[in-house]
């Protein structure tokens, strides 16, 4: 049977020959192609176009597509990262591995379950550290009252204090990652606080009796009191891995920042992501924390022998010999500076003041509520008392906002030294052109929850909405509290101290930490992508830094007993178009040699001689149709 059908399309003239069953005849011919090259030649050309075209089109469509996402990728890359980490986490996934801290703070304890895929084997990356979700996509995190120290006094009872958090963790972390799971005890404020002997009787029990009862990967050193400084260098680790500024510079708009690493034997300077400052006013207490990345300089000694407690220098990367990740972070803690301690020490002041003048002079200033002291500090006609000793001061608001912040610059303690801060405290430059900071507590509190204007920072702005606000009569603020006005956590309270504190964080952070009025890369902040950064999340960060080089280790072994591990993607798809040209290769030499078995049949006119040649038995051919 023989079948012969053309057809023909644009300039090629396409013709296929069934010869059944002895071949199969493929010809392409294209029209116009010089004569003198003979045909096998003009069809191998012809494939060899469409091969080169076929393989264009999948660079273009495939390839191309799939690495131009990348940048797209890696640019959004945090911004992804905000929806993914509030889906569920997938316990099933054997390649998830999990971390657990607990915050052992002074009013209680606090238990975080962190959880991140499989080291991609990049020995500059970090891991991918993610706080894990229940099924109903909640953070595994529970609480617990009061405080590790109110155990001081039997310190026997703090392991079973601590075992329900243990119990909670347990129910969320698959059974069969307990044993490579590490566990992390943290203490802070409330355990600083005691004897050394009495934090060191709690410490005890909870090594002893942990691992009896739980599986969980937790030594020695997996327990302790850290300090306010490594509560710090944590804090700044923890907002700066969730800003992404641990990356590579993927992007001409990422800023960047030139950084000295004095340890290190490469005297030129390091380029990468320019990372975040952090100002955090709580309650008791004011912190700051940012990089020096250049090389510090001293006034004296003495000041060098101070920076040296306030200088943490680290490593964040898996590899020690690595510098990449090398930080120099300035930390330190200022009691006494929160909000509330400040206006503390602020009535304390003008209560001893007023009573020496009018000892010194006669006077009944602030004895009576019609002669009450006149407080700058407070909204217009507000009314308070001060109780000290027995003794009340009625005091009045006259709601002066530059009067008030003049009367707190001595509150500052600031010295005539050069490089102090708040308290005298030794504080190195800040390049304040070329960086950004981020406020907490106080700092949104302050700017949010009744001025409503919290996020990027301006002085002017605030300035004005602080001066209009403490000018305000309090019977119209409170009208304004009443129709829901402000913030739905703002009490009234916050309203009667929002002068006073407005003025302490304008103070704190212009005269106490010297930046300037026009600086405009301040962000106050209540949450860093929609969910509050705790520092347990830079310990965890901090703590398993090596991990890494254990699964880069593990695949290097394995590297070396399978040569094509060492390929990347790219590589993989060079091997792929080497196949898929082989194997086309190989149709086209197919055939060419059934074309040179249906042109020999032709030539010799019979069908079994040709068969013979082939060394094939002869067999009867059919007649054409």
């Amino acid at each position: 049977m023989h079948f012969k059908q053309s057809f023909s399309f644009i300039n090629y003239r396409i013709s296929i020959s069934c010869l059944f069953p002895a071949s199969w005849h493929f010809s392409i011919s294209p029209v116009g192609c010089p004569r003198i090259l003979n045909t096998t030649l003009r069809q191998i050309i012809v494939i060899g176009i469409l091969a080169a075209a076929i393989s264009l089109l999948y660079y273009s469509l495939v390839i191309r597509n799939k690495y131009g996402r990348s940048y797209r990728d890696k640019k959004f890359h945090r911004y992804l990262a905000r929806v993914t980490d509030t889906e569920a986490t997938d316990t099933s996934n054997p390649n998830l591995n999990y971390g657990i801290v607990v915050d052992c703070g002074s009013s209680g304890s606090r238990i975080f379950v962190y959880c991140w895929p499989r080291h991609n084997g990049n020995p500059h990356d970090l891991l991918d550290i993610k706080q894990m979700r229940d099924k109903t996509r909640k953070p595994v995190v529970m609480k617990i009252k009061p405080g590790i120290s109110e155990f001081a006094s039997s310190p026997e009872r703090v392991s079973d204090y601590i075992s329900p958090l243990l119990n909670y963790a347990a129910e969320h972390v698959p059974r069969a990652k307990h044993k490579e799971t590490p566990l992390y005890i943290l203490c802070t404020a409330g355990m600083r606080i005691l004897p050394e002997s009495q934090q060191k009787a709690i410490l005890e029990d909870l090594l002893t009796d942990i691992p009896v009862h739980f599986d969980f990967l937790f030594s020695d050193s997996h327990a302790e009191v850290i300090s306010g400084k490594q509560e710090g260098v944590y804090a700044w680790i923890g907002i700066n891995f969730v800003l992404g500024r641990f990356e590579h510079i993927d992007d001409e708009d990422d800023a960047v920042v030139e950084v000295h690493i004095p340890t290190s034997e490469n005297k030129e300077a390091i380029i990468r992501k320019r990372t975040v400052g952090i100002l955090d006013m709580g309650g008791v207490s004011t912190q700051i924390a940012y990089e020096v990345p250049k090389t510090v300089s001293f006034a004296s000694s003495q000041q060098e022998e101070v920076a040296k407690n306030l200088l943490a220098e680290f490593n964040l990367g898996c590899d020690a010999h690595q510098t990449e990740h090398v930080y120099r972070v300035y930390v330190a803690t200022f009691l006494g500076f929160g909000g509330n301690a400040a206006r503390q020490r602020y009535e304390d002041s003008i209560f001893t003041n007023t009573m020496f003048r009018n000892r010194l002079l006669g006077k009944q200033t602030g004895m009576t509520s019609e002669s009450p002291y006149l407080d700058p500090c407070l909204p217009l006609e507000v009314e308070d008392e001060i109780r000290q000793n027995g003794q009340t001061l009625y005091v009045r608001g006259t709601g002066d906002f530059n009067l008030c912040r003049e009367i707190i610059q001595p509150l500052m303690n600031k010295t005539n030294e050069t490089q102090t801060s708040l308290n005298g405290i030794y504080q190195p430059a800040v390049h304040f052109q070329n960086s950004e900071f981020y406020g907490f507590s106080e700092f949104f509190y302050c700017t949010e929850d009744v001025l409503r204007m919290g996020g990027d920072y301006n002085a002017a702005k605030f300035i004005k909405a602080a001066k209009d606000y403490c000018a305000t009569k309090w019977s119209v603020l409170q009208e304004r509290f009443d129709h829901g006005l402000y913030a739905s956590h703002a009490d009234l309270h916050r309203l009667k101290y929002q002068c006073f504190k407005s003025a302490w964080m304008y103070e704190v952070f212009h005269s106490g930490f010297s930046f300037p009025i026009n600086y405009s890369n301040l962000k106050t902040a209540l949450q860093v992508y929609d969910k509050e950064v705790q520092w347990t999340l830079g310990a965890i960060l901090y703590r398993t830094r090596f991990l890494p080089l254990r699964d880069i280790q593990q695949e290097n072994f394995r590297g070396n007993h399978s040569h094509w591990r060492g390929f990347s993607f790219v590589y993989n798809h060079y091997l792929f178009f080497v196949c898929f040209l082989i194997v086309l290769l190989s149709i086209v030499l197919y055939l060419l040699r059934l074309r040179r078995i249906h042109r020999r049949m032709l030539r010799n006119g019979s069908s079994a001689s040709l068969w013979i040649e082939e060394g094939l038995p002869p067999q009867k051919i059919p007649g054409a149709l």
